[in-house]
């Protein structure tokens, strides 16, 4: 039996180099710790639903825009 496991690929780095902010300004500007920036960035956490649309505003960019959800099939 085959699984499905869904990666959430993001391109929130990208964005916020674009407008030459720090991570320290995006955190603050999204009011949470710029720990989380960092994790959300390097792939390791990915963000809640109400949190991916917030930055997706912040940004002025539709969420799917930043947002990507790779599939990888796993084996049983």
């Amino acid at each position: 039996m085959l699984s499905t496991l869904y990666i959430m690929k993001n391109d929130v780095r990208e964005q916020r180099r674009q407008r030459g902010l720090s991570q320290i300004d995006l955190a603050a500007g999204l009011g949470v710790s710029r720990q989380t920036i960092i994790a959300i960035e390097s792939g390791k956490y990915s963000p809640s639903l109400p949190l991916a649309f917030r930055i997706a505003r912040f940004f002025n960019q539709p969420v799917e825009s930043i947002f990507d959800p790779e599939e990888e099939e796993l084996g049983a």
